[in-house]
């Protein structure tokens, strides 16, 4: 896992999709600048590709610190 924060870690779900938005941004840009829709369009369709595959990550992540501190708290 990636470390993002002190406590936080970014799963490679996470990770995959800011790179989707990313590159979703970049072909918007792209897009703006050729005055290219197709481009603008296919740039918001990855970057929302991104943000799912990011939040997919992120509750990925939380169940999974969940079942850890439930594991936790039944050794004690």
């Amino acid at each position: 896992m990636l470390q993002i924060g002190p406590e936080e870690d970014m799963n490679q779900d996470e990770l995959k999709g800011k790179m989707e938005q990313l590159k979703g941004k970049a072909k918007q840009a792209a897009g703006d600048l050729t005055d290219d829709e197709s481009l603008q369009a296919e740039g918001k369709a990855d970057e929302a590709r991104g943000d799912v595959r990011e939040g997919y990550g992120t509750a990925k992540r939380k169940v999974g610190e969940v079942i850890e501190d439930i594991g936790e708290n039944l050794k004690k």
